[in-house]
């Protein structure tokens, strides 16, 4: 699952793909024959706003023209969550609510559609914090802080970065003997952070 928008995730997930097909290369004589590779993107963003809105995207080998399949060895499928919009009661179908689960799992007080498939209830089981063992809730809990704090890095890396971008602008600008106001309405840096630049 991958929760947070990435600058060029499409061709990062070409990348691991086409990683995938050359590892299947043997040393010596080889026949080029190679394993179908298929990744499944599960994204809690929008991959492409200038693409239409669907949820799910098969990206195959096909001929441009025709567009008939020319190597099924290959396919990338991605999942973009907030596509999705129907409630509970709206999925009708077991891929509509596969979706549905994996959008609400973090908010669900119940496992729907288990009285429909097993495997919903096998599942409930297998999220629920409450059946972990001691060892797996630890596991589970450091896992979780280890992700909230690469998160919490980035997040401030990132507003440390713009901070440093607006003041490199601000620098310049005054030094192009801009008004302080407009170099502050520019970068929304105050007048007192751009006069002490």
């Amino acid at each position: 699952m991958q929760n947070r928008e990435q600058p060029y995730f499409k061709d990062r997930a070409l990348f691991y793909l086409s990683r995938a097909i050359t590892q299947q290369a043997k040393s010596g004589p080889w026949d080029f024959r190679l394993d179908a590779v298929y990744g499944v993107f599960f994204m809690n963003f929008v991959i492409d706003k200038d693409m239409p809105a669907k949820i799910r995207t098969d990206v195959i080998l096909s001929d441009r023209d025709t567009g008939q399949l020319f190597n099924n060895k290959f396919r990338q499928i991605f999942i973009e969550l907030p596509n999705f919009d129907k409630e509970e009661d709206e999925c009708s179908n077991d891929f509509e609510r596969w979706i549905y689960v994996l959008k609400h799992m973090d908010t669900l007080d119940r496992m729907p559609f288990k009285a429909r498939k097993a495997v919903f209830e096998r599942l409930e089981k297998m999220a629920s914090k409450a059946n972990m063992t001691p060892e797996e809730r630890a596991q589970y809990e450091k896992e979780w802080k280890v992700y909230n704090d690469y998160f919490n890095t980035l997040d401030f890396a990132e507003q440390k970065g713009m901070l440093r971008g607006k003041e490199s602008s601000a620098r310049m600008m005054k030094s192009k003997g801009l008004a302080i106001d407009l170099i502050s309405e520019c970068t929304g840096l105050t007048a007192e952070e751009i006069e002490a630049l």
